[in-house]
């Protein structure tokens, strides 16, 4: 009975993980195409006045301001999607710890 609980817990903390998981990439398909969608606007606007060229409206700030502000975002979603582990790994401190341990051995070694 206990083990059964368990189980249905786990699995409801994966189905929650696996949709978070989902909706993340959901908003990463949107803001690639609204963005793409945006920046053309912006680009034909420029061109079409005859003001700018094609290379003087792709240095404007305008056609990169919502990839810029909209990915603070995303990048604050991805961190609450897959935690700050993600960035440097949940073995990462063993590996470091073992690296420096190695280079203490070979200091020793040589002296």
């Amino acid at each position: 009975m206990n083990q059964d609980f368990i189980q249905e817990q786990n699995y409801l903390r994966v189905k929650k993980k696996v949709k978070a998981i989902k909706g993340f990439y959901v908003h990463l398909v949107v803001y690639i195409l609204v963005n793409i969608f945006i920046s053309g606007i912006i680009i034909f606007g420029l061109t079409r006045d005859g003001d700018s060229s094609f290379s003087e409206a792709l240095s404007n700030f305008g056609v990169y301001s919502t990839w810029f502000f909209w990915g603070i975002g995303m990048f604050f979603h991805w961190l609450g999607v897959f935690g700050f582990k993600s960035i440097i790994g949940s073995k990462w401190e063993e590996r470091k710890i073992q690296q420096l341990l190695d280079k203490e051995n070979k200091r020793y070694k040589n002296n």
